[in-house]
């Protein structure tokens, strides 16, 4: 059976991996601008590494990271419900357009925080998002436990 709510699950992955390489393209030039030796940090480095850039000016270097996190925080949840209403056959139509606005607000969300990291315009994105996520659940919900 195939299910069009996999479209946007394919979708949101296929970014994820995108913002992957958008992040290493970004961040080891600016490792290398600002002089960090990344074969001598050691231990858990994220906020130690993003401190070292911020204090060298290449604070931006670290917004796609920041995004690159971001997308494996609530679209988990995403993922999750999307595969069940696809097994269930709720994931045509109404659920498909929900989801595919899902992926849409979220590539909105990266390319702001990526680009401006403007926190207003990235709130409204993610409460947009969060609201679609939060109807899928809801379908979800209709679809498992109260049928």
């Amino acid at each position: 059976m195939q299910s069009a709510i996999l479209g946007p699950i394919v979708a949101l992955a296929a970014w994820t991996m995108i913002i992957w390489i958008w992040m290493y393209a970004k961040r080891l030039p600016a490792m290398g601008r600002a002089g960090i030796d990344g074969t001598k940090i050691v231990g858990s480095s994220s906020g130690a590494l993003r401190d070292a850039l911020v204090a060298k000016g290449e604070e931006k270097a670290s917004w796609v990271a920041d995004n690159y996190n971001h997308l494996h925080e609530a679209p988990t949840v995403f993922y999750a419900v999307c595969l069940v209403l696809a097994m269930v056959g709720q994931g045509d139509n109404l659920n498909a357009t929900i989801a595919w606005a899902y992926v849409g607000l979220r590539v909105a969300h990266s390319l702001v925080q990526i680009f401006s990291n403007r926190v207003i315009i990235r709130f409204a994105l993610f409460t947009l998002s969060s609201v679609a996520l939060s109807i899928l659940v809801v379908h979800a919900v209709m679809s498992v436990l109260l049928h």
